[in-house]
Order: C-alpha cells, then sequence, then structure tokens
C-alpha cells in the first residue's frame, strides 16, 4: 500500500510540473519574467510557410539526420554511445561534441512528436534512452570519449584530457533535451539521466578550480542547467547557475575567446567566439530570469546593443571572423596577442565574402533574443528572433531539408584567389564539424513555440503563420485561435477568436520594427489608434466566438544601407521585403557574368512574382540594372571609373535563405548602385 502511495505521489507530482512547464523555456514560475511560453504542444502549424518547413522536418531532416547519426561509416555519435555502454568494444570516433550533437537531434524529434504524438518517435526515442541509461556512470557523468577509455583503454591521458573541453557542452545539450523530452511525452526517463548529470556537475562545480572550470568552452551547460532547476524545483540547480556565472573570468589566463579574460559582470560589449558568447548570454538570461539581479540585465542590454546595432549582419548573422585576434585583452606584445576565432570582431566589422556566421552563432542568436523577450516583453527583441529565422538560420538548410551550411557568406564570388575553409555548397555531413546539421533540425522543429506568449496582459502574438493555437491562459481558461496568413509573402494576418476568456482579455499583436502604416481592423472595423512599428499593440475587449482581429502589414520592396562605419558595404544596397533579405545569384545572369559587375539601378520598377525551386514557391523580386562594360580586373587593383552606363539587364533576386539550391555558382547580397 506504501509502494503504491509513493508512485501514485510521484505521478501527480510529474504531472503538477509537467502542467506548470510547458514550453521550450519553463519559465511559468520564473519571477523575473514578464512572458512565459505556451506549450510544446499547444500550436500546430495548418498551412503556408512554416507548415512546409514544418513537414520537410518531419519528412525529411529529422528521418534523414536520425539514420545518418546512426550510420558509423559516416557519423560514429550513435556507435560511440553502444561502445562506451559496453555493447561493442572499439574506439571513440568523432569531434569531442559528437554527443551534444546526438542529443540536438533527440531535441528535434521530442519536439515534433510533441506536435505529431508519432509513435513511431515515441520508440526511437525510448531505445536511444535505454541506451543512455547504460553508458551514464553512477555518479551521474557521462562523456562518451572519456567513459569509452575508461572501459577499453583506447586513448590516454593526454587525449582524455582534451576532451574535457566539450563535456560540459554535450551535458548541456542532454539536460535541454531530457527537459524537452519530459514536456513532449510526459515521461521521466531521460530526466532522471538529466538529474544525474546534473547533480554530477553540482559536485564538481563545488569542487572545481576555476582553471578547470573553464574548460567548458561553451557554455551549453548555463542555459540546461537553468532548465533543469526550472522543471526539477531542486534549489542546489539554481545554486549551481549561480556558481557557473561566480567562477567564470576569476583566472589569470582567461581570453576574450571564450569570453573569460574579464567576469562577466564586467563584460559590456560583445566577445570572442559568437556561438559560445550568444550561449553565454542565453544562459545569463535566463539566469536572471530566476534571480532578478539587476547587473546580469544591465550587461545583457548593453552587450545587446553592441550587437545589434555595431556586429551583426543584415540576415541576423553573429561572428564576422574567421580567424583575427582580440582588440581588447592582449597587450601591444606580439607574443600576447590573443587569438580568436569565428568570432565577433570589431565594431562594424563586417566582411561578406570571408564572413563566418556559423549557423550555430545565429541560433545562439535567436536562443539569446528569445530569452530576453520573455523577459522584458520588448518586441526588439522578437525582431531579432524573427529576422534570423528566416534569414541566417534556414539558410543553413537546404530547402528539401538534408543539406546544410556551417557558415553563411553574404557573398560568393568565383574570383577570390584563395580557398576558404568551409565549403560554399550546403554538404549532407559536414565531416569536420556537423554541428550546425543537428542545431538548425531542433530549431526548425521548435520554431511553433516561438509564436505567441502569455502574460498577466493577455496572450502575445510574435511570429505569424497559420496555426492553431489551443491553450490555457495563466489564469486558467481555455484559449483557442485560429491564425491565417501567407506571411511572410503577404502581409495580411488574422485571428479567429475559436474560444476566449469570459471577461475581457487582450491580444497584443507584434508590430515589426521593419514595418510601417500597419492597420488593425476588429469584426471588419478599423480601429482609429495610432500603431507603432517595434512594438506589441494592444487589443482589449470582451471576446466571442467567431471575432476576428484583422492585421495588415504593408511589405514594399526596400533598398537597405549600412552604416558608413561598415566599409564592405559602402555605396552598396541590399534588397528587403517583410523580414526577408534577399539576394542576386549568377544563374539569372548571363553567361560569364559576376553578381559583382552588376550595378542595380535604384529607380527600378520592383515586381514581385512566384517562382518554384526545388518544388518549393517562394517570392522573387524583378529589377532593372546594368552590367559594368570594364569588368576586366586581370592584373589590376584599381582603374578608373568607366562613364559607359553598361549594358542593360533584367535581374531577379530570391530569398536569401533560398540561395545555393541549384548547383554552383555565385551570390551577393550588396550590389553597387
Amino acid at each position: 500500500m506504501k509502494k503504491n502511495s509513493i508512485i501514485l505521489s510521484a505521478i501527480l507530482f510529474s504531472t503538477a510540473l509537467l502542467a506548470q512547464n510547458k514550453g521550450l523555456v519553463a519559465n511559468s514560475e520564473s519571477p523575473y519574467s514578464k512572458l512565459q511560453s505556451v506549450g510544446l504542444q499547444d500550436v500546430k502549424w495548418t498551412n503556408g510557410f512554416w507548415k512546409e518547413q514544418f513537414d520537410v522536418e518531419t519528412k525529411n531532416t529529422l528521418p534523414y539526420m536520425w539514420d545518418l547519426y546512426h550510420n558509423d561509416s559516416i557519423s560514429h555519435a550513435y556507435k560511440n554511445f553502444e561502445i562506451a555502454a559496453g555493447e561493442s568494444k572499439g574506439t571513440f570516433k568523432g569531434p569531442s561534441f559528437h554527443d551534444g550533437d546526438f542529443y540536438k537531434i533527440f531535441e528535434g524529434m521530442a519536439a515534433a512528436y510533441a506536435v505529431t504524438n508519432d509513435k513511431k518517435l515515441d520508440a526511437e526515442m525510448d531505445k536511444a534512452i535505454a541506451l543512455f541509461a547504460k553508458v551514464q556512470r553512477k555518479d551521474g557523468y557521462i562523456h562518451t570519449p572519456v567513459l569509452i577509455d575508461q572501459r577499453w583503454g583506447t586513448l590516454g591521458t593526454e587525449e582524455v584530457k582534451k576532451q574535457l573541453g566539450f563535456e560540459k557542452y554535450n551535458m548541456g545539450h542532454l539536460m535541454t533535451a531530457a527537459c524537452i523530452h519530459y514536456r513532449a511525452t510526459g515521461k521521466t526517463n531521460f530526466l532522471e539521466i538529466a538529474k544525474g548529470v546534473a547533480d554530477f556537475l553540482y559536485d564538481f562545480y563545488k569542487k572545481a578550480s576555476p582553471e578547470l572550470a573553464r574548460n567548458a568552452i561553451c557554455p551549453s551547460h548555463y542555459m540546461g542547467i537553468v532548465e533543469m532547476y526550472r522543471t526539477t524545483k531542486n534549489p542546489k540547480y539554481l545554486e549551481l547557475a549561480n556558481n557557473l556565472i561566480d567562477i567564470r573570468g576569476t583566472t589569470n589566463d582567461g581570453t576574450d575567446d571564450n569570453q573569460d579574460r574579464i567576469p562577466f559582470r564586467q563584460q559590456t560589449t560583445a566577445m570572442g567566439h559568437a556561438v559560445r558568447a550568444n550561449y553565454l548570454y542565453a544562459g545569463v538570461a535566463d539566469l536572471y530570469a530566476e534571480t532578478g539581479e539587476k547587473k546580469l540585465l544591465d550587461n545583457l542590454e548593453s552587450i545587446w546593443d553592441d550587437v545589434a546595432y555595431r556586429k551583426m549582419y543584415i540576415t541576423g548573422a553573429c561572428g564576422s571572423l574567421y580567424d583575427g585576434v582580440s582588440p581588447d585583452g592582449t597587450s601591444y606584445n606580439p607574443a600576447d596577442v590573443q587569438k580568436i576565432h569565428q568570432a565577433y570582431g570589431r565594431p562594424f566589422q563586417l566582411p561578406n565574402a570571408t564572413a563566418h556566421t556559423e549557423t550555430c552563432a545565429n541560433i545562439g542568436n535567436v536562443l539569446w533574443n528569445w530569452r530576453m523577450l520573455q523577459i522584458t516583453g520588448d518586441a526588439k527583441y522578437a525582431d531579432i528572433v524573427e529576422l534570423a529565422l528566416y534569414n541566417s538560420v534556414l539558410s543553413g538548410i537546404s530547402l528539401d531539408g538534408k543539406e546544410f551550411f556551417y557558415n553563411n557568406p553574404l557573398n560568393v564570388s568565383n574570383d577570390l584567389p584563395f580557398k576558404q575553409r568551409w565549403s560554399k555548397e550546403r554538404e549532407g555531413y559536414i565531416a569536420l564539424s556537423n554541428c550546425c546539421a543537428p542545431n538548425v533540425t531542433r530549431t526548425i522543429a521548435e520554431v511553433s513555440n516561438y509564436a505567441y506568449s502569455f502574460s498577466k496582459e493577455g496572450l502575445y502574438v510574435n511570429l505569424y503563420g497559420s496555426n492553431n493555437l489551443n491553450s490555457t491562459t495563466l489564469s486558467g481558461e481555455k484559449i483557442e485561435i485560429e491564425q491565417q496568413t501567407n506571411y511572410p509573402w503577404d502581409g495580411k494576418v488574422t485571428l479567429k477568436v475559436i474560444k476566449a476568456p469570459k471577461d475581457i482579455y487582450a491580444f497584443l499583436l507584434r508590430i515589426p520594427g521593419w514595418s510601417a502604416g500597419a492597420a488593425i481592423s476588429v469584426n471588419g472595423k478599423n480601429r482609429n489608434e495610432t500603431i507603432v512599428s517595434g512594438a506589441y499593440q494592444k487589443i482589449e475587449q470582451k471576446w466571442k466566438k467567431g471575432d476576428v482581429i484583422e492585421l495588415n502589414i504593408p511589405m514594399p520592396v526596400e533598398l537597405m544601407q549600412a552604416n558608413p562605419l561598415v566599409e564592405e558595404v559602402k555605396n552598396q544596397v541590399a534588397v528587403k521585403r517583410g523580414p526577408l533579405v534577399y539576394c542576386l545569384e549568377s544563374n539569372e545572369l548571363p553567361a560569364n557574368v559576376s553578381v559583382n559587375n552588376i550595378v542595380l539601378n535604384v529607380n527600378s520598377k520592383f515586381t514581385t512574382d512566384f517562382i518554384k525551386i526545388n518544388n518549393r514557391e517562394l517570392l522573387s523580386i524583378t529589377a532593372s540594372s546594368s552590367i559594368l562594360s570594364d569588368n576586366s580586373w586581370n592584373k589590376k587593383l584599381y582603374q578608373p571609373i568607366s562613364t559607359n552606363e553598361g549594358v542593360k539587364v533584367s535581374i531577379k533576386f530570391i530569398p536569401y535563405y533560398a540561395w545555393g539550391n541549384h548547383g554552383k555558382g555565385e551570390m551577393a547580397v550588396w550590389l553597387s548602385h
């Protein structure tokens, strides 16, 4: 009887937690979070842009990635778990972050399951979880390179030591994936493994020196451990999260590359490796939501200003440098200069052809801004989430969902006289570093959870796309909304009320910062009120079934220019429409004409029409331009400006995210005019 009572109590506890913590960020009880996530199950895409993308995800990307990571002739990730579990003998193969790659794919599976309830996904996840449980050490530790060595003695002291670099990163992704799996399925089998990991980290950091602690070079575990605190309510996990910030930057040999040259509370600008940086900022934002420490938010806002106004690409991409040196934490002695890589550069240092802009960094930008939005309710953060998702995140995956970019340049030129480290074409498996493919896989599966948020004010509508929302408000009342739109191709959005709270309730519609002239009507009657771009517009009344809110956002073609301090694009323009940045590919030009020899007519009549690339329909933009007549630069570094107007030619722009889907060629976002 007592045993049954204990089991029942555990079930009730699990059910209560699940009811409170439903979304990607389980912040329903976070005291310093203004907005709260809707449940992973609460939003389903019905048609249009994101439904197409979700279908590609579930039909192509997830099955492809799951099979790929089980194919040990290509990726050794799953095989490493089998070897670590003792199911077969062998050596660890692959990058040190291979475990984390697999956890990211797993997280995508869990997020997809939340929406689809596909029993096959559930069974596959349970099989993997059983293997993780066999791998995990009694003290909670799980990191296959070390555990394989402990079981089989296949590495060696120095090699094992090297693996410490990404073990916390891998554990962070494990904890995050386990929390998502728990919310998607209600099962605790993976969460129990994650508790063991969190307990191990708590004990480890109680004893670890700052020098040993800084081996955690990509701090996904900051987000992971806060999510574990929110999910389990174990206070020692919040204590650990605070300790992670306190211990950071307290060594004498920290680097800007790793954001630990100085303590975080002294950091006011973005520095170093862009993935590590954005993951750190996201984790600190999570911590602020729980503690309310003003210094953390002050620094995050200062760093955000530095990124958004001085270091971010027009596509929402981050990390301009392949390689460089820190502009701050070094002396002038060449022997002391700190190298940085895949990093934020100096303010306004934004090269295009050599832009690193790793897909993971751009996803990190989404993770960070999503958390800033939840903390503050400020629409400027939702604008960045939208910008990055539509442009520099989606560019990381092909239209068919099976090939991926590591970096996302804004110019690709055949004449560059050097070979860059990463391919100019998407690949099915990026041998040296395939971390971005699993990351974009989980991100696309989770976009629906970014669409709405709850607050004490009402329902925030963050992203637009045809979907059904079926959820419960913070006061416990049912709410059901049907959103219909052809966004981002069209700015008309309708929200139909199916079920709403009985009393006065507010909808807060995001008016994008890029927009002008937006209009709102309710049941066909225009609302004569000032609508501010870059803010949430509050519409408050008693609602009945069948009420319709209509938002119309004009989407003219706009020519964008950069701050003149961005030397690389001075006197050039980029084409943008709505949230989408456009680009020109060389396949739209006459033979042997480079995109770099095109001069855009800014007074052109820009027209739009739908085209198909790889069976995906998207909106193109046609404009007039000219081809430079004196365009030979053979053995020339400089030459006089030509007075010849050049040959007139019509050009077609496509959305930046879709470039590179029909063979090799050049591409440019910024053009001369």
